[in-house]
């Protein structure tokens, strides 16, 4: 592979390790409709502010939220709202039996 390529790959394998954390999924699904403060978040979670805050600085490095401040408070909300798209067909590949897996996500012509 030549360098611009691996660093495309390389791009795109940090945002899934920006996303292979269950906490830094369960901040991105609440802050779908409405956004919420550092605080706000870490009790939902039951974590200190620190380590909130170490998990929104990089979901926010990978641009997939953003925050807006309002006085003394920053509140985050999602930016990529088609990030949804993969964690659909991603919850679909867990709740699919190896039947259904096979039938549906396998190309026609794999299967012929």
């Amino acid at each position: 592979m030549n360098r611009k390529i691996t660093s495309q790959y390389q791009a795109e394998a940090e945002i899934f390790k920006a996303l292979s954390h269950p906490t830094r999924l369960f901040i991105l699904h609440t802050i779908k409709e409405k956004s919420y403060s550092v605080s706000q978040l870490a009790k939902m979670v039951g974590i200190d502010i620190s380590t909130m805050s170490k998990h929104l600085d990089l979901l926010k490095r990978y641009k997939l939220i953003g925050g807006i401040k309002e006085r003394n408070t920053v509140y985050y909300q999602l930016t990529i709202p088609c990030l949804f798209d993969f964690i659909r067909c991603a919850r679909k590949m867990i709740d699919c039996s190896p039947e259904c897996q096979q039938l549906q996500c396998v190309p026609k012509k794999l299967n012929q």
